[in-house]
């Protein structure tokens, strides 16, 4: 997927207007057609990820940049979060069924004289891990608050 020709002359119109001259000469003896087709391949990969540019846009260093030293500056752009809260919940009575279904698929697999395997061991990992303030990912930590009951009051 290439570069939108709009998002490249917005970008050269805002580095243009950060970097002034510096910016403009860089070129003076190569065709600007073939400048902006050189950007346009190096930031490619950024086709579907826009705000990553405008990331790198408002993150400019001091100094001009060429592509490939913009390209590096995109791709520290902080990854998009997902909250969890943007999707729908499920019902109460359909997580419940489904958890069921699950426990009683992991005991019928397992020895019936293995009654005394705890389940929630990899929640209890998981809370342990979290207390020792290993960073965790938002779903890691719900996910054993969740197995383990634990509420927080907001």
């Amino acid at each position: 997927m290439s570069l939108p020709d709009k998002v490249l002359e917005r970008l050269f119109k805002r580095l243009s207007a950060t970097y002034g001259a510096e910016f403009i000469n860089k070129w003076d003896n190569v065709s600007m057609s073939d400048v902006k087709t050189a950007w346009a391949h190096e930031l490619s990969s950024f086709a579907g990820n826009l705000t990553a540019i405008g990331w790198a846009l408002e993150n400019l260093p001091e100094r001009c940049l060429n592509a490939i030293e913009f390209k590096k500056l995109c791709r520290q752009a902080p990854k998009p979060l997902i909250a969890l809260e943007d999707y729908s919940k499920a019902s109460a009575v359909i997580v419940d069924a489904e958890i069921a279904e699950m426990v009683k698929a992991v005991v019928h697999q397992t020895d019936t004289n293995d009654s005394k395997r705890d389940y929630k061991a990899w929640a209890k990992k998981l809370k342990a891990r979290h207390d020792a303030c290993e960073k965790l990912e938002i779903f890691q930590i719900r996910s054993y608050k969740v197995a383990l009951c634990i509420t927080e009051k907001y």
